[in-house]
């Protein structure tokens, strides 16, 4: 970071911070917002099918176990009575829901700008940015390895967007700056380009230790006003089947001690890492969830936590991941139902396959965005960039899946289904009558700006007038979009001493030299 940098985000308050926070200098797009999901959640199980889910993983979890490659971790577990041998550790039911029952169903995030809180849990409904994919593809420049300067403009583009909630993983991974200090520099970046909740990756000590003290620093807090509510969050994953790797355990366990979100992700694919039954893919997922949860809450009880889902299939014939599909609608909504079953927060995402924004990036994002709807999910990872099945983010992409966010806001919103007098409208119906049209009726002029979703992407005009304006597609207008906001992008304000002290720390942890690596 250059000293010019530093002060201007410092001065970064005012009109221009104000404008900034509110996102309309390119676009009309909709103010922040938590959306509620008012619908009952689709369940595809009967109440049956839940419990035999259920005593699936609870067997898995008595029979089979589940490997904790973590020492730590196994003595805890054996300590609380689990039946521990080597890695493998056992646990039956009874001390599982016990775990379980103490975690909260919901639970807020307050980022260093409070405006920002977010809520997990109950039917509130989060979205986050794309996350981890190693290259970025966009039309100027193709398909190439992430670096530092494009993982700036996918942050960038998180806090402008409204619909985007959480600033999760990097958006792309910068490999020109070296592992040892990448997350120095991506949090120091991601706490002042944007003001929302942010994430740290649990890959060893001093990362999750490092991050966790910026986001103190970053919010002008205590260490003791930091472990009073949660205040950052991470995400952790399996590996796969029936094992949890020494580092996402170690980090999970250090947030938790700090009273700080864990949510606990299996990547589970049906045909390769699970069972090629979707319900057996589910109660394997499940299970390697709640061992994880059980350990946490041993530790820590009450700490917030959530169950992540990330359950869908391969394609038989190459063994490539696909996503949005029938069978990941289905695992994402089944896990919505087991979950709810736990009561903790559900995690699911917005994933596709396709390689380039195309008609199929958008019909498996949306299959995978709405079937995280009708799950209920609280937390939606991956809601806009992401392509090729997380090995690209592209900034096109994320423009046109905003798009697609904002009409789930919509979609949730009660003047969509609203049956008062006023929405049942009978005195407009009788003022037209029959064969008039409602155009020029008051309670139509009343309304007219107010009454539908109005798309900030999306082109609506007929075919002659959209070829006689150059017949750009969506794509191509998504671009435009993107590199105009870029251009008009303005940090949001962060106190001087709080950046003062950021950057001192991030200058000391570089001199101390980092996390330690291999290379």
């Amino acid at each position: 970071m250059s000293d010019d940098q530093g002060r201007k985000r410092s001065r970064a308050g005012g009109r221009a911070g104000n404008q900034a926070r509110a996102g309309t200098a390119v676009i009309d797009q909709m103010p922040w917002r938590i959306p509620v999901l008012p619908d009952a959640p689709v369940e595809p199980l009967d109440a049956e099918g839940v419990q035999r889910v259920h005593r699936t993983a609870m067997r898995i979890l008595r029979e089979i176990g589940i490997e904790m490659l973590n020492p730590e971790a196994c003595e805890i577990l054996k300590q609380a009575g689990c039946k521990v041998s080597g890695t493998n550790v056992k646990m039956d039911e009874d001390f599982v829901m016990e775990m379980v029952r103490k975690a909260p169903s919901q639970f807020a995030i307050t980022p260093r700008n409070p405006e920002r809180e977010i809520i997990l849990g109950g039917r509130h409904m989060v979205f986050v940015n794309v996350s981890s994919p190693p290259n970025a593809w966009d039309l100027e420049r193709g398909k190439r390895s992430g670096d530092f300067e494009t993982f700036r403009e996918f942050l960038k583009l998180t806090q402008y967007f409204n619909c985007i909630h959480i600033a999760g993983g990097y958006p792309v991974e910068p490999i020109d700056i070296h592992p040892s200090v990448r997350h120095l520099d991506c949090l120091f970046e991601k706490l002042t380009l944007t003001d929302k909740v942010c994430h740290a990756y649990s890959l060893g000590a001093e990362r999750v230790e490092d991050v966790m003290e910026m986001v103190r620093l970053a919010g002008g807090l205590s260490h003791d006003e930091f472990e009073a509510k949660p205040r950052m969050y991470t995400n952790i994953n399996s590996v796969s089947p029936l094992k949890h790797d020494y580092p996402m355990l170690d980090g999970a366990m250090r947030l938790a001690r700090r009273r700080q979100p864990v949510v606990v992700t299996p990547f589970t694919l049906a045909g390769a890492m699970a069972p090629v039954t979707m319900s057996g893919a589910v109660a394997l997922s499940l299970a390697e969830a709640l061992s994880a949860i059980a350990l946490l809450q041993y530790i820590s009880s009450g700490c917030p936590v959530a169950i992540g889902t990330f359950t869908s299939n391969v394609d038989m014939k190459s063994g490539a991941p696909a996503f949005g599909t029938p069978e990941y609608m289905r695992a994402t909504q089944m896990t919505g139902q087991l979950v709810r079953f736990y009561g903790v927060p559900q995690r699911s995402s917005g994933v596709c396959a396709a390689n380039v924004p195309d008609g199929q990036s958008m019909w498996e994002t949306c299959n995978s965005l709405w079937a995280a709807v009708q799950a209920g999910s609280n937390m939606v990872y991956h809601a806009a960039g992401w392509l090729e099945g997380g090995l690209i983010a592209s900034p096109e992409k994320f423009v046109m899946d905003c798009e697609v966010l904002q009409m789930i806001q919509r979609y949730c919103e009660p003047e969509t289904f609203g049956t008062t007098d006023d929405d049942l409208a009978f005195d407009a119906i009788r003022e037209v009558g029959a064969g008039g049209h409602y155009f020029g009726c008051q309670h139509t002029q009343d309304r007219y700006q107010t009454a539908f979703y109005s798309p900030f992407l999306a082109d609506w005009r007929n075919y002659e007038a959209w070829h006689q304006d150059g017949a750009v597609w969506t794509a191509e207008r998504a671009h435009r979009m993107y590199k105009q906001i870029l251009t008009d992008f303005t940090p949001p304000p962060i106190e001087g001493d709080r950046l003062e002290a950021l950057t001192r720390f991030v200058a000391q942890r570089k001199q101390e030299g980092g996390a330690p690596t291999d290379f």
